[in-house]
């Protein structure tokens, strides 16, 4: 059997896999990926092999019990891995967490102290955290003797020089933790690991990653490491978003308090939940949707998100000091066409010319012969680089697990192993 490393991207509704081999040094093709959809609902399973090809599509089993959601659904994942496994012998498994905070700044090996400190960052990052930490416990309950990893949105952020990263306030709120974060880390190490092979040198100069999806950010990169980001404290600052509002005058929040009366709680919703693309348009968060509508409605949400990505580049290119390189990634970075030639019409003020051709077939360089800036599109491969991270964290215990294997021959499957004890519990 293969050894692999199992990554989990886990969200209040979804759970997304992918299983990758831990013995080729740094897989960037997973064996097979997947989502478990409709968790809390009617929850199905879907599942892809190396080629794209589905090889599953199945009903998960309403659960009962003291089961949380997540649980059932991973206990489902696991069982299914196990009878198709093809060979796979789980021996890892990777998380995305959206919040590291100031004290984790690169992946961790989860333990029960991790835990509880990255509790503490839930109000950070009400939408995402909970769900992350969901399901490492349930994992855990599953197979307690897998080993689990940590990797943080925030880490890849952490190279920005300490102007970047304050905001205007007290120093005692600055020294309490009040800081830019910024997010969708993950992301952008995949695409700094991968931008070399689409722009050459270019790639270690001054180059704009836009994350355009229903999370939306910008992250300015010099040498591949990120200088700026659009989003800071929590993930709602920035861009403008499918449900999230993005950047907000402080002062709209106070008069919402004081004249509508309106508590945390319903600021969170509306701020979270009910802006952005759908607030905006009243019709839908989904860019697809909004391109095709006739709703005047849905054309001012379309042009406001492409304004306001507009603006945040201009301000990423004044940070960098210009720039050599824009990136397109993110759901509607790889496939809104039309959302591309937009932002890139705003910034034909910083040399950027594109080739429209190019840009309606999604091609890989977008820009036209002679632009003063590379415009590329590439897909963010975030479970290669969870997967890459977990085989250095558990470098020398996966290897010791491999010489184990050697000596005896694999024994039942950790995966099959999972279930068993999951059933018992």
């Amino acid at each position: 059997m293969n050894r692999a490393i199992l990554v989990l991207n886990a969200g209040s509704s979804s759970i997304k896999f992918a299983l990758y081999g831990a013995d080729t040094g740094e897989p960037r093709q997973a064996a097979l990926s997947g989502q478990i959809e409709g968790v809390g609902g009617e929850t199905r399973l879907r599942a892809r092999g190396a080629a794209a090809a589905p090889i599953a599509d199945a009903a998960v089993p309403a659960g009962g019990g003291a089961q949380t959601q997540h649980h059932r659904a991973l206990d489902y994942l696991l069982g299914w891995l196990a009878e198709h496994d093809a060979g796979w012998h789980v021996t890892a498994a990777g998380h995305r967490v959206v919040h590291g905070g100031e004290l984790f700044a690169a992946p961790m090996r989860v333990t029960g102290d991790l835990l509880e400190k990255l509790d503490g960052l839930v109000p950070l990052a009400p939408l995402h955290q909970p769900h992350n930490l969901e399901a490492i416990r349930a994992l855990a309950v599953l197979n307690p003797d897998l080993p689990q990893v940590a990797c943080f949105d925030t880490a890849f952020h952490r190279t920005q020089p300490a102007v970047a990263q304050a905001f205007a306030l007290p120093r005692a709120l600055s020294s309490a933790g009040i800081r830019r974060y910024g997010f969708h880390g993950l992301s952008y190490e995949s695409i700094a690991q991968v931008l070399p092979s689409f722009i050459g040198p270019r790639a270690d100069g001054r180059v704009v990653a836009a994350h355009l999806g229903n999370g939306a950010s910008m992250c300015g990169m010099q040498g591949r490491r990120s200088i700026a980001s659009s989003m800071g404290f929590t993930a709602l600052e920035g861009l403008m978003m499918g449900t999230r509002s993005g950047s907000l005058d402080p002062g709209v929040l106070l008069y919402l308090m004081q004249s509508k009366g309106m508590d945390a709680d319903r600021l969170t919703r509306l701020l979270y939940n009910e802006s952005g693309l759908l607030g905006v348009s009243g019709l839908s968060q989904d860019m697809r949707v909004l391109l095709a509508s006739a709703r005047p409605e849905a054309s001012e949400a379309v042009e406001l998100f492409c304004y306001r990505a507009s603006r945040e580049l201009g301000s990423l290119a004044a940070a960098l000091g210009g720039l050599d390189a824009l990136v397109f990634t993110g759901g509607i970075g790889e496939h809104a066409a039309e959302v591309r030639a937009r932002v890139c019409k705003h910034a034909e003020w910083l040399g950027i010319r594109l080739d429209e051709a190019a840009n309606l077939a999604s091609r890989a360089v977008i820009s036209a012969p002679g632009s003063a800036v590379d415009v590329v599109v590439v897909p963010a491969n975030e479970e290669w680089v969870i997967a890459r991270h977990t085989a250095a964290v558990l470098g020398d215990e996966l290897e010791q697990g491999r010489a184990e294997d050697r000596r005896a021959g694999h024994g039942q499957n950790s995966v099959a192993h999972a279930v068993n004890r999951g059933a018992k519990q």
